[in-house]
């Protein structure tokens, strides 16, 4: 009876809470009905919990790819449903996905559906949804569960609910990344009483632990970073938002837009242009062009719409200053664009984005806008770039936790300050340390840019890959003239970006990742230049590609291109190219993008296998399939394969024949594959010398043997008349045993 009473007022404060949706902070007025503009996110079952440190933008190209094989997509509303052939009910499920990528609208959706009686088969009876940005605010205080519940859904104390153990609940803990809370698996105390106080820690510690109300199910979501929080053996269920599909990037402007016109305008124009097209899949950069090219074609008549990253984020940026001018100041749209005022706003932001950034944070506190200058009361009255950048948590109070929209933006606004601050300054932010080169040979504004690069290397995550672009953009003369008034001068010489390029060539061809080569590539995209590329293109048109013609920065143009095309790598084969360690290096993204790579034949050394090693554990690796016949890995090479043993890696087919290994590298296989034995599906270790032992580790971790090894006799009909075979012709003296 109590069910009767709680459910149908949780619902309704539910449903008033997140019936209205804004993409950015809510403005009075300018709310929008979620049903009206919800676009479907694509949901797969899978993904892991593991480490990753890399930088988001290095998955937007592999994520935005079709799969390379059937996928399980999981409908929101089944996110606790039982897959089939699984038995163990799921009592937590992780959600990952990169900043952006919907995340928080999918929980805002699911919460809506829940109070509106659309999650069908569903048997949620109480409902509690949370972020971690609001329990952070709670880090000094101590609650019980009870009162937990009580502090932000008030209404569920003044209907007397005291207890959970009689209902089926659920929580959803929104932004894993976001929290600042204590958590700590190994150290916390048990707690099972949910009418104990304690710190709010200890409770989600034990809370996540199922100490603490078993019977409630848990709904966790973060970005990919994060995730390790958590031990795996806490989580029943790991899924992963992967944005928008091409189908519904369409079909998000055709609701954003009333104009259908106007909307299939919009999606032509994404469609020709391969880096928005690809950003889009992100659905706050959906929101960001839309709010841009919808002005543009409002306001422009005829002209070149935005096509790089960085005239995109100009122009939101110009955009959202008009609105403004307007909305706040009272003025007109011919009014002078940058009044003193928001000259000030802009730079302070700016100046927040890049000491934020430097420090690794993307959310930040009262504190660190004082510390730039930032009146938290003015800062409000912006909209767009200001407003709509900070997020204001709901609550009986007001959580001072302020973050940009998406970290793009941050990114952004951090270049535009370094880049204000050399202009206005002549202060180069980027200059640490002695520089590869002699500074006497360029001129101060041509090492800004070159310091750039270099300090943009010397990161292996990438973590200032789309800084470097975004501040390489905003030297041209071209992207400059939007924003003259914000600086005492504009424009660089043609000679100097001239030269920026020339240096960016020249890291192309030196010993510089695969990785920062591509960004690297996208940087020169943003200088408006694309020799390279179309020097390559020119070789892929004639229908042959010389080896001994190509240069490392036209080896680096290839794999640019072949990662960059629209076509879905499926097989990628060395041997088309060259076997050689030095094309392997250049074309390393294009084996981390394809479903199957043969590099058969490659002798690898010890640092090529390391490199692939480090492109095993990394998540933008989507390779299901790997062919290393005869490329003499050895025991050495096999040990520093360690890659496999990666939670990230999901490698299923692993072909090691005739690689010289023996027993002892059939035991760092064996560990490898006791790390992480979910995946990896076939072993060909065939032509090898793993001897009695190796057979016995690697059986012992396999669950189906055929799957692993095959017997083989040579054909004695075509084997060469000179071998002389035993062993019921399988095997020959001089030549590897046969596993």
């Amino acid at each position: 009876m109590a069910l009767l009473k709680y459910q149908p007022e949780l619902k309704s404060a539910l449903k008033t809470r997140f019936e209205y949706f804004c993409e950015g902070i809510a403005i009075p007025g300018e709310e929008t009905v979620l049903n009206e503009i919800f676009t479907e996110l694509h949901i797969t079952e899978g993904g892991t919990a593991g480490v990753n440190d890399e930088h988001e933008v290095r998955h937007i190209e592999t994520a935005s790819r079709k799969p390379d094989r059937p996928e399980t997509t999981i409908r929101r509303e089944d996110i606790f449903k039982l897959p089939p052939g699984r038995h163990k009910p799921i009592r937590t499920v992780m959600t990952m996905g990169m900043a952006g990528i919907g995340k928080t609208v999918l929980i805002q959706k699911f919460t809506l559906d829940w109070a509106e009686d659309q999650l069908a088969n569903q048997d949620i009876q109480l409902l509690f949804p949370l972020t971690f940005k609001e329990l952070n605010v709670l880090k000094e205080d101590e609650f019980s569960l009870v009162e937990l519940v009580h502090y932000f859904f008030t209404e569920t104390k003044e209907w007397g609910l005291s207890s959970f153990e009689e209902f089926q609940v659920v929580f959803i803990f929104d932004g894993l990344d976001e929290c600042r809370l204590p958590i700590d698996f190994n150290e916390t105390k048990f707690l099972t009483d949910p009418l104990l106080s304690t710190s709010v820690d200890v409770l989600l510690t034990n809370l996540i632990r199922g100490k603490l109300l078993p019977s409630a199910r848990l709904w966790i979501t973060t970005r990919p970073a994060a995730a390790n929080q958590i031990p795996p053996d806490c989580v029943d269920m790991v899924t992963e938002v992967r944005g928008f599909t091409d189908a519904r990037k369409e079909e998000y402007f055709m609701k954003r837009f009333k104009d259908q016109e106007q909307a299939r305008r919009i999606i032509s124009h994404i469609k020709a242009s391969r880096s928005l097209h690809i950003m889009c899949h992100i659905p706050v950069f959906c929101w960001i062009t839309a709010t841009v090219l919808e002005d543009e074609l409002e306001t422009r008549e005829g002209g070149e719409l935005p096509k790089t990253l960085t005239e995109m984020f100009i122009q939101f940026l110009v955009v959202q200053t008009k609105v403004k001018n307007v909305k706040y100041d009272g003025g007109a749209e011919t009014d002078p664009l940058w009044s003193p005022d928001s000259r000030k706003m802009i730079e302070s932001l700016a100046k927040l984005a890049f000491d934020q950034l430097q420090k690794g944070n993307l959310i930040f506190y009262e504190k660190d806008l004082k510390e730039c200058g930032i009146n938290i009361t003015e800062a409000s009255k912006y909209s767009g770039v200001f407003t709509q950048n900070f997020k204001k948590e709901r609550g009986l109070y007001l959580v001072k936790v302020f973050n940009f929209i998406h970290l793009s933006v941050q990114e952004f606004l951090a270049a535009l300050h370094v880049h204000l601050t050399f202009i206005n300054s002549g202060v180069n932010l980027m200059e640490e340390g002695e520089p590869s080169f002699q500074k006497s040979e360029v001129t101060e504004e041509t090492l800004l840019y070159q310091s750039a690069v270099e300090k943009a290397l010397s990161y292996p995550d990438g973590r200032l890959d789309l800084f470097l672009r975004f501040l390489l953009g905003l030297s041209l003369e071209t992207n400059q003239r939007f924003l003259q008034e914000l600086m005492s001068q504009t424009g660089s010489s043609s000679q100097v970006n001239q030269k920026t390029i020339e240096y960016i060539k020249k890291m192309i061809s030196m010993n510089v990742s695969a990785e920062r080569k591509i960004n690297l590539f996208h940087c020169l995209n943003e200088l408006n230049d694309r020799s390279l590329e179309e020097n390559i293109q020119r070789y892929l048109s004639s229908g042959s590609i010389f080896p001994q013609k190509l240069s490392p920065a036209q080896w680096s143009a290839l794999a640019f291109i072949l990662v960059s095309s629209e076509k879905d790598l499926d097989v990628f084969d060395l041997r088309k190219y060259s076997p050689s360690e030095k094309v392997f290096l250049s074309l390393l993204p294009v084996v981390k993008a394809s479903n199957k790579a043969v590099l058969s034949v490659l002798k690898l050394s010890d640092r090529s296998c390391e490199v692939l090693s480090s492109a095993l554990r990394s998540r933008s690796f989507r390779l299901k399939k790997l062919d290393l016949r005869n490329c003499s890995l050895k025991d050495s090479g096999v040990k520093l394969l360690s890659g496999l043993q990666s939670p990230l890696c999901d490698l299923e087919t692993l072909s090691l024949s005739g690689c010289l290994i023996t027993e002892e590298g059939c035991a760092s296989l064996a560990s490898a594959l006791t790390s992480n034995p979910s995946h990896l599906k076939k072993l060909d270790l065939r032509y090898n010398h793993p001897g009695e032992a190796g057979v016995k580790l690697l059986k012992a971790v396999q669950k189906d043997p055929q799957k692993h090894s095959c017997p083989l006799t040579i054909d004695k009909n075509t084997v060469s008349k000179k071998l002389k075979l035993s062993d019921n012709n399988r095997r020959h003296p001089d030549l590897n045993p046969l596993l």
